[in-house]
Formats: structure tokens, C-alpha cells, sequence
């Protein structure tokens, strides 16, 4: 892979990408804006001109939807992937934003699992795909399952880096605990080089003394690990994934997109 040369929204450092960055942006604990950061901080990414896959892990398919994408009978998905029966450059495709692609989900990836059990070295089927096109890609972020089964092994598996979102509510901190044990786990003993890229508090809403409770404790114990970029409460990012489009075509001036903006240039801030 080319080394990249960039330069974020006319400000310095320019950055440099020797190899492709993949991101599993994952929490066994749902409904805390898991797909909605997978989507929107792709299509940061894709923003700032870096060439970024995103791979819906999920077989919700929220992030196929999410960004517009139709599913027939005449597109494969990550299923077809796995399953080797495609070529994973064949289950890619171009979204309606300049640099951002997709991996699709589909309802056959429920059953994967089961398939991929009796594989030997099963969990590393998708680093092993990924492997393939990883030179294409600058940034790959993968959507992964809200649970602990062998879709999320594989994706954590994959990454080199992982993003935990955690909604700002009572119990934060309890999945949060499970989350980062699993990466422990995968760190150990299937993917050593696995660095948390941070943990990134979502849903927050400063008018609310839980809120700020949780965020407060949250910095409080895991330090430097919490991301600076807090994604805000907004109802447009719940409308806009019901309609298929990113935060960014949907309000470009909001918070939100503001929000996953800056989040994306202070993972790449991170990269220096």
C-alpha cells in the first residue's frame, strides 16, 4: 500500500498511512449507537479523503440499510464471503459517497456461525479474507454484532484496533466491564497486537445529571482510554439511518456530523 499523504481540513500535521488501518467497533451490549458510529465515522473518514470499507458484521444488516443499500438476490454479501463462496472483491460495493464502500449483511449471516464451527482455525476466516483487499483500503471499520459469538471473535480478530461506544446511562459500566474482558480474552490468545483505540461515550445529553454522572465516572476510572470527542444526543442521527443516509448528507452543518468529525480526526491524531 502506498504511503498516504493528507491534510485534514487545511490544518497540520499531515499524516501518514503506512498500512491499512481496521477498526471493530464493538460492545456486547446493544442500543448503545454501535451502527450509527460504524456508519458516520466511515463516512468521516471517507470525508477527509481516506479510502474506507466499512463491513456490516452485523446480521441486523443495520448498517447496510443505514447507508442505503438494497440487498437482492443479485448482490453477495459478507455471508458469501465467509462461506467462501465469493470472492470477497465480489461482495464489495461502491456506496452513494465518494471513497466509502460496503461489505454488505444479510439475514444468511445468522446461520454463519454454526457453518463456520467445524472450520478449522475459525477464528480467523475474516482476517483471512480481509487479508485480500486490505492493500485497497486505507481505513476498513467493521460493524460487529451486539454478542460474544464467533462473528465478533473473527472481527476482533481481524482489526488492529477497537472502539468501544458506551451510552451514557446506569448501566454503562457493567458492559463495559464485559466488553473489555473479551478484548483481554483476544488479546491474549488470539490477536496480540489488538490495541483499544478508546472508548467513546455516546447519547449524551448535558441536561441530564445521569448523564454526566456516568461520563464523569467513566473518565474518572479509565483515564486517557475515554475519547475527548463525545457524540451529543440528536435526533438526527436516528433519522437519518431510518433513511439511509449518513449524518453528514443528512444535516452537514449539525452537531452531530460536527461530532463525528472530530472523533475521526482524533483517531487519526492518535495514528501519528
Amino acid at each position: 500500500m502506498l504511503i498516504l499523504l493528507i491534510r485534514i481540513a487545511n490544518s497540520l500535521p499531515i499524516l501518514l498511512f503506512q498500512m491499512t488501518k481496521t477498526i471493530a467497533i464493538s460492545n456486547q451490549k446493544g442500543g448503545v449507537g454501535k451502527t450509527t458510529t460504524a456508519i458516520n465515522l466511515s463516512a468521516s473518514f471517507a470525508s477527509l479523503n481516506f479510502k474506507t470499507l466499512i463491513v456490516d458484521a452485523d446480521p441486523q444488516a443495520n448498517s447496510t440499510t443505514g447507508l442505503g443499500f438494497q440487498l437482492n438476490e443479485n448482490n453477495y454479501s459478507l455471508y458469501e464471503c465467509l462461506a467462501n463462496l465469493q470472492e470477497v472483491e465480489s461482495c464489495i460495493y461502491a456506496t452513494n459517497y465518494q471513497n466509502l464502500f460496503l461489505l454488505p449483511s444479510s439475514i444468511h449471516l445468522a446461520g454463519a456461525e454454526l457453518e463456520m464451527f467445524e472450520i478449522e482455525q475459525r477464528e480467523f476466516i475474516l482476517k483471512s479474507r480481509l487479508e485480500k483487499i486490505m492493500d485497497n483500503y486505507d481505513i476498513i471499520i467493521i460493524d460487529c454484532p451486539p454478542s460474544l459469538g464467533l462473528i465478533t471473535i473473527n472481527s476482533l480478530v481481524a482489526a488492529n484496533t477497537v472502539i468501544v461506544p458506551v451510552q451514557c446511562e446506569y448501566y454503562a459500566l457493567e458492559g463495559l466491564g464485559k466488553i473489555l474482558n473479551t478484548i483481554k480474552i483476544i488479546q491474549t490468545n488470539l490477536n496480540k497486537s489488538l490495541k483499544i483505540d478508546g472508548i467513546l461515550l455516546t447519547m449524551f445529553d448535558s441536561r441530564l445529571n445521569l448523564n454526566n454522572q456516568v461520563a464523569n465516572e467513566v473518565v474518572n476510572f479509565f483515564e486517557e482510554l475515554v475519547f475527548k470527542t463525545i457524540i451529543h444526543r440528536s435526533s438526527k442521527l436516528s433519522e437519518s439511518v431510518s433513511v439511509g443516509k449518513t449524518v453528514m448528507d443528512y444535516e452537514e452543518n449539525g452537531r452531530a456530523n460536527q461530532n463525528y468529525l472530530s472523533l475521526a480526526k482524533e483517531i487519526l491524531s492518535k495514528s501519528l
